[in-house]
C-alpha cells in the first residue's frame, strides 16, 4: 500500500492558511537569506516617524535601513528560521493527512472493505457513519445474511473515528458494526439477555465492496458478559483498528518501513 493523501476536510480547510502564512514567510525570508540588507531598505521606505531637524550619522542609517555586520549576521539566522519553520509546517501537513489517510484505509480494510476506487480518499470514500438506518427495526426475511466484525469503543477511544464523515458520537457509541456499502440499510441489531445479534436482513448475500459504513450501537445496558453473534450464532470478531501514533510515523519514516 502506497501513501497517499486524504481529502480530509479538517485538513484541507486550513490549507490555505497554511499556504498564506508559508507565502509571506517566504517572500520576506528568501531575499533576506540572500542579502539582508534589501529587505531592511525597503522595510525603511515604509517608515513613517520623522528624522530630526540635524540627524546624526547613526540616526541618518537607521532612517536608511542601513545594516551592520551583527545585524545582517542575525537577521540571515532569522530568515533561516523562518524558512525551515515553513518547510515543518508544509511537511507536518502532508504527513498529517497521509497519517489520517493511511489510519482510515486501515480501518476500513480491517472491517472488509476491498481494494477500489474509494481508497484514493478512504477517510471520506472508503469508511464512513451510517447514514441510513440504526438496526433497530424487526427484521422481514427469516434466513439473514452474517455479519463479521465489530469494535468496543470504550478506554482508549479509536482516533480514525474523528476522520471519517458522519463520524460516530463517542458519548451516544459503545460499539460500532461495519457493514458493506450496499448492505449497511438492511441491518438488525437485537440485543437481548444474553446476547446480542447482529445481521443483514436479505435472502442475498452481501457482495464485496471497497467501502464499509460503520453503524453506531449504544447498548440498552453494560455488555457484560454477552457475545456479539450472527447468523447461526456464529460469534462476531472483535477488531481493534486505530491510526499508527506519531512515534510509529517517525520511525516508519527513519527506517522506511
Amino acid at each position: 500500500m502506497g501513501p497517499y493523501l486524504a481529502a480530509v476536510r479538517n485538513y484541507w480547510s486550513l490549507l490555505p492558511a497554511v499556504l498564506v502564512i508559508v507565502g509571506l514567510i517566504l517572500v520576506y525570508a528568501v531575499p533576506t537569506i540572500i542579502n539582508p540588507q534589501w529587505t531592511s531598505s525597503i522595510m525603511a521606505l515604509f517608515r513613517t516617524a520623522p528624522l530630526p531637524g540635524d540627524p546624526t550619522p547613526e540616526e541618518a542609517r537607521r532612517a536608511a535601513g542601513i545594516l551592520g555586520p551583527q545585524q545582517l549576521r542575525s537577521r540571515r539566522m532569522l530568515a533561516i528560521a523562518m524558512v525551515i519553520g515553513a518547510i515543518a509546517l508544509i511537511g507536518f501537513n502532508i504527513f498529517s493527512l497521509n497519517r489520517e489517510a493511511v489510519g482510515c484505509y486501515k480501518a476500513a480494510r480491517a472491517f472488509g472493505a476491498d481494494d477500489g476506487p474509494d481508497t484514493k480518499d478512504p477517510c471520506y470514500e472508503m469508511i464512513y457513519g451510517s447514514f441510513l438506518g440504526d438496526g433497530s427495526r424487526e427484521p422481514l426475511d427469516a434466513k439473514g445474511q452474517p455479519v463479521e466484525y465489530y469494535q468496543l469503543v470504550k478506554g482508549k477511544k479509536p482516533k480514525y473515528l474523528q476522520w471519517i464523515q458522519n463520524a460516530p458520537k463517542y458519548d451516544d457509541t459503545d460499539l460500532v458494526i461495519g457493514l458493506r456499502g450496499k448492505c449497511s440499510q438492511d441491518a438488525v441489531v437485537q440485543q437481548l439477555d444474553d446476547q446480542i445479534k447482529v445481521f443483514i436482513d436479505s435472502d442475498v448475500p452481501c457482495p464485496p465492496d471497497s467501502n464499509i459504513s460503520l453503524l453506531p450501537i449504544k447498548l440498552k445496558k453494560p455488555l457484560g458478559d454477552r457475545k456479539l453473534v450472527t447468523v447461526g450464532g456464529k460469534e462476531m470478531t472483535a477488531i481493534n483498528p486505530d491510526m499508527d501514533s506519531w512515534f510509529t510515523v517517525v520511525k516508519k519514516l527513519a527506517t522506511g518501513g
